[in-house]
């Protein structure tokens, strides 16, 4: 049984008196520790698909089931705990990642001390993994003195810092130039290889899509297939 699995994904929003189909039946499969990049263009609806594999949003229709958990059928209890232990997050904008009145260690910590975890627990783990992602000298700066690449280090560090099965990222690389991008990236791939967590990215950078095992296309809220080619400028979804 795969990982994730969604089936007939509907995600259908409403504007004014207007209807916006973001997803239209999409169909996917990712095995546990895979990364997988999905390619599209600006509303194509990889961000609509990323917020439903977070929680953070509910499908018209359809089925979404991420590590035995039916997204579409939890209680809101259980939709909360899913996004505070189950799944981590990434986002292009360090503002969405970060808290700029707390330390790089306090920002890792965070997702741990609304799980109630007792403080010299969660202040080893922001430690441990502040040194993970190479900033163990860090620990005490708040984002206004880190670099755009130091950021989403940080970031990925907390989206990890619960040990969650998924991690999704949306243009994780999106603001950083391009050392800084391939830092990242490296990491990423190198904390796959050694957490086995699953990495779902959205993008559309052909380097961060070459740098998963598999690159998927969503075009007008349907898999299409996987990516052969160039793919488009950086620019945020719609949807």
């Amino acid at each position: 049984m795969a990982f994730v699995t969604c089936e007939n994904l509907v995600k259908i929003y409403k504007v004014e008196n207007l209807e916006v189909v973001a997803l239209q039946g999409l169909d996917l499969e990712v095995n546990q520790g895979e990364m997988v990049a999905l390619v599209g263009a600006s509303g194509s609806g990889k961000s609509t698909l990323l917020n439903i594999l977070g929680a953070l949003d509910q499908p018209s229709a359809g089925r979404c089931v991420v590590s035995g958990n039916d997204l579409t059928r939890l209680s809101e209890g259980q939709r909360a705990r899913y996004r505070g232990f189950v799944v981590g997050h990434l986002w292009q904008q360090s503002g969405r990642n970060l808290l700029p009145e707390l330390n790089a260690a306090e920002n890792v910590a965070l997702p741990q001390m609304l799980g109630g975890v007792g403080l010299v627990k969660r202040r080893r783990s922001a430690r441990e993994l502040l040194e993970l992602v190479g900033l163990g000298g860090m620990a005490g700066k708040r984002p206004s003195q880190l670099s755009g690449g130091e950021q989403q280090r940080v970031a990925v560090a907390r989206a990890l810092v619960t040990r969650p099965a998924i991690v999704i990222m949306d243009e994780p690389t999106g603001n950083l130039d391009q050392k800084n991008s391939e830092n990242v990236l490296q990491m990423v791939r190198d904390l796959r290889q050694a957490t086995g967590t699953t990495f779902i990215i959205a993008t559309h950078d052909l380097k961060v899509a070459g740098s998963a095992d598999r690159s998927i296309r969503i075009v007008d809220g349907l898999v299409d297939g996987l990516v052969d080619g160039l793919v488009e400028t950086p620019a945020d979804d719609a949807q």
